[in-house]
Formats: structure tokens, C-alpha cells, sequence
């Protein structure tokens, strides 16, 4: 498996070509507002994948998602080094230092008694940065965005507050305050007035908010988890509706409600969710009579599907491509006519017709006969191994 900062620097330079002269007429277009709404769909995305792993699911998808979120970081990047402002190597460079300072405990000789300690030394430290940079200490509160999800955001207020000892006691006191404000939400409600209820309501919330912080279940995870359930319960209760053919519209609260309930009962008899150890493929070892034609080979279907020759063994043949080592070494022939073919995933069907393209172009007699389409197609290398290039189902 390549190095990070190898697959890292093959990225950027990917983004480079992207913005050059003769490079996508699309990515070439790009600015940093254009691509705001981009960015923020791609960390959603994130929480998406992250969400379905705590459910059970695998693992990949999200691997792929936050390559989706690097990307964005690459491209914002590369407008920046266009400028002459910064470069991505600014930006490893700018975290690793930060991180390395905020963690003297670990990078250096101060000693710390808990996760409470690192905490409270990280708030000063970055009120001493802050100070370094503007000739101030700021707030305690700096740094949590304005634009980020109201729940998320009065939840890191509090967390920071605390770091100075604002904070209650226990979390009997702050449950005590969620029952304080939830009695003048109820005569807010009492009375009337608009502006009263939407002042106390936003008090009940951000109560909540700190009520979710104080028992470690943050406040906007579990409200996009119950989010999730109720679309989940809703959905149910319309497929069962459809079943029993009542008409859009026509169940009364009470047929449904019986649903509902069905659904959470559903719900609660699902096991729950197991996360067994999971074995990557990290590296494909595979013996061939003579290395010295499959590199021949090789060297060049690598390059047209973005692989990388790697440094291996006298007499070995080795590439890298999407986080998986291929290595071919010395050994006995494949069995002729095997009906095992080793797939590759092509990136979108205009990939594998490409890819069809430059074979038919280079290596027709490569192709296998009857195992070509629009999806994918089939080719041997002079090993006798087959390989299967197609796109993912739709």
C-alpha cells in the first residue's frame, strides 16, 4: 500500500491539471464561492456514512466520502496556491504544527492528569496563539462557526465556557434548569405572545443542547438519529397503508398510530449493530511464469488506469492504485481458461469506454471474446490471468 503522503501528492497534482490551460473546462471555472454549497454537501455526506457505519455498515463508502471531502480541501488549496497566497503543503504543514503545540503532553515533557486537564491547557494555549496573532486573547467562545447547525453550535458554546469553570456543578443542575426553562416555556405558551414562546423555546433547546454535553450524547447526533428513525417509521407505516390498499390520505390517526407502533417494535427486535473486525485488501500477490513479459505489460494498462509503478524485489513486477498493491512474482502458469476474473471498478462507463478504446487501439488480441459491453469488458494478460474493468450498477 502506497504512503499517504505519496497518494497525497498525487492528488494535488491530479487538482493542478484539473485547473491548468487544456485541463476541465468546469474545475478551470471554480472559485471559493462557487464552491461553498460543494463543500458543505460533501461533509454532510460524511455524517451520512458515518451514521450508517454506527448502524453496521460497512466501512467503505465512508473511505470513499471523505476522499470526496479531501478533495474539496485540495481544490480550495490549489485556488489559493494559484494566488500566490498558500500551497497545500501550507496547510499539512499549518495543522501539523498546531496540533503538535496543542499537545505538549504527548510532543513534549508536560505532565497531565486527564482528559479534563488537556481540555482546560487547550483553551489557554489557543487563547495564547490568538494573542500572538492579534496582540489579543479573545473570547473563549472564538472559533465556533456562526453558520453551523444551531444544536451543534450551543453545544460547543457551553463545552467552551466550561473550559474556564463556567459551568454547573453536577448534572442534576442542569436538569433542573431544563425543567426551569421548560415552566416558562409553558407560560409563554400560556399567554400568547410570539416573540415570549420563540425566546423561551430557544432557551429550552439550548438547555438541551448543554443537557447533551453534560451525558456525552451530542445533541445534533441524536437529533439526526431520531430524524432518521422517524423517516424510517413513516415510510413503514405508508408501504403497510399500501398493502391494505387505503386510499392517499384515508387512514385515520388512530390506524396509524397502530403502524407506529408495529414499526418500533420492529425496531426494537433488530439486533444490534456488530462491528466485527474488518480485513482490508492492502496488497494482491499473484505468480506468473515470466515477470518480465507481465511487466511489459503492465507498465502501460497501469498508466492508462492511474496506477504506479512501486519500488519491489528483483524479479518482482509491483503498481499501486486505489489504496491496493498488485505484485506479480515468479511462479507456475495460471490455469488456462479459468472462469475466475479479478474485477477492477471503473470510475463511470465513459472510463471503461476509454479504457475499451485504448485496448482495441493497442492490445486487441488482450480482449475476451463475447465479454464486452457498455458495463464493462473482459481482458487477459500475457500471464493468462483474467481481468473484468467495469462500472459500478447505477
Amino acid at each position: 500500500m502506497a504512503a499517504p503522503g505519496t497518494e497525497l501528492e498525487r492528488l494535488v497534482e491530479i487538482m493542478r491539471r484539473l485547473r491548468a490551460e487544456g485541463g476541465c473546462p468546469w474545475d478551470r471555472e471554480q472559485d471559493l464561492r462557487s464552491l461553498r454549497p460543494y463543500l458543505t454537501e460533501e461533509a454532510f455526506e460524511v455524517l451520512d456514512e458515518m451514521d450508517r457505519v454506527s448502524d453496521g455498515g460497512p466501512w467503505r463508502p465512508l473511505c470513499e466520502e471523505l476522499g470526496d471531502l479531501l478533495f474539496q480541501i485540495v481544490f480550495h488549496a490549489q485556488l489559493a496556491a494559484e494566488l500566490g497566497e498558500f500551497t497545500m503543503a501550507d496547510v499539512c504543514a499549518a495543522i501539523s504544527d498546531k496540533i503538535t503545540s496543542r499537545h505538549p503532553h504527548v510532543f513534549g515533557d508536560q505532565q497531565v492528569k486527564g482528559a479534563e486537564q488537556v481540555l482546560a491547557n487547550w483553551a489557554q494555549l489557543k487563547a495564547e496563539e490568538r494573542k500572538k496573532k492579534t496582540g489579543r486573547a479573545g473570547s473563549v467562545l472564538d472559533g465556533v462557526p456562526t453558520a453551523a447547525p444551531s444544536l451543534l453550535r450551543a453545544e460547543r458554546l457551553t463545552e467552551k465556557a466550561s473550559r474556564i469553570g463556567f459551568d454547573w456543578p453536577d448534572l442534576a443542575g442542569v436538569r433542573g434548569k431544563l425543567d426551569e426553562e421548560l415552566r416558562e416555556l409553558d407560560e409563554a405558551i400560556a399567554s400568547g405572545g410570539r416573540d415570549a414562546i420563540e425566546h423561551e423555546l430557544g432557551d429550552v433547546l439550548f438547555s438541551l443542547a448543554n443537557l447533551a454535553r453534560f451525558v456525552k450524547t451530542p445533541a445534533e447526533d441524536a437529533l439526526r438519529m431520531a430524524t432518521r428513525r422517524f423517516v424510517s417509521r413513516f415510510q413503514y407505516i405508508e408501504a403497510k397503508l399500501h398493502e391494505e390498499q387505503v386510499p392517499f390520505g384515508g387512514a385515520t390517526l388512530e390506524h396509524m398510530e397502530r403502524h407506529w407502533q408495529a414499526a418500533k417494535a420492529v425496531e426494537k427486535a433488530l439486533p444490534p449493530p456488530a462491528h466485527p473486525p474488518r480485513a482490508s485488501v492492502a496488497t494482491l500477490r499473484l505468480a506468473v511464469p515470466d515477470v518480465a513479459a507481465q511487466r511489459a505489460f503492465w507498465d502501460t494498462v497501469a498508466s492508462w488506469l492511474g496506477w504506479a509503478p512501486t519500488r519491489s524485489p528483483e524479479g518482482t513486477a509491483a503498481y499501486t492504485g486505489a489504496g491496493l498493491g498488485l505484485v506479480f512474482t515468479p511462479g507456475a502458469q495460471a490455469p488456462a481458461g479459468s472462469a475466475v476474473a479479478l474485477t477492477l471498478e471503473a470510475p463511470s462507463p465513459a472510463a471503461v469506454g476509454r479504457l475499451l478504446e485504448l485496448f482495441r487501439a493497442h492490445h486487441p488480441e488482450r480482449l475476451v471474446a463475447g465479454a464486452s459491453s457498455a458495463a464493462g469488458f473482459q481482458f487477459a494478460d500475457p500471464a493468462g490471468l483474467r481481468w473484468e474493468y467495469a462500472a459500478p450498477p447505477a
